[in-house]
């Protein structure tokens, strides 16, 4: 099981997984899996494509909103972020980059103006994601 960190109840983040670490995950209960990193990123990355058919052959929902990097993360890509959350239904999601920092920074820009940007880095230091250069967009 990889390295997960625990930002809320119902999500995780964590660093690359592979199609092997997706039994031990739906086992876990998650039901969604977000994919942060664009394909073709790292050589030797599993393509979103696979990784998909993985997780659906496993009862995971995939989503794609890839983004090059924390700093180049939109409103936009935060709320589809968030659109995929919602899709899932209440179910346990897991979000995965390459080291799981842009995938806490959509969850964080995700929750701008219906929480404290305080509670939301402190929260995700919690979690052992370090935010703290996100607040001004807080």
């Amino acid at each position: 099981m990889p390295d997960l960190k625990a930002l809320a109840p119902d999500l995780a983040v964590t660093g690359q997984i592979g199609p092997g670490d997706l039994p031990a995950l739906a086992a876990a209960g998650y039901r969604m899996m977000i994919v942060n990193r664009p394909d073709g990123e790292d050589p030797g990355q599993p393509s979103f494509a696979d990784m998909a058919a993985a997780a659906e052959a496993v009862g995971i929902a995939a989503r794609h909103i890839p983004i090059a990097s924390a700093a180049a993360a939109t409103d936009g890509d935060a709320a589809a972020f968030e659109a995929a959350r919602a899709a899932a239904g209440g179910g346990r999601v897991l979000a995965y980059c390459r080291t799981g920092n842009r995938s806490a920074v959509l969850w964080a820009l995700g929750q701008r103006g219906r929480r404290a940007a305080d509670t939301v880095i402190a929260e995700a230091a919690a979690a052992g994601c370090d935010l703290t250069a996100l607040k001004p967009r807080l």
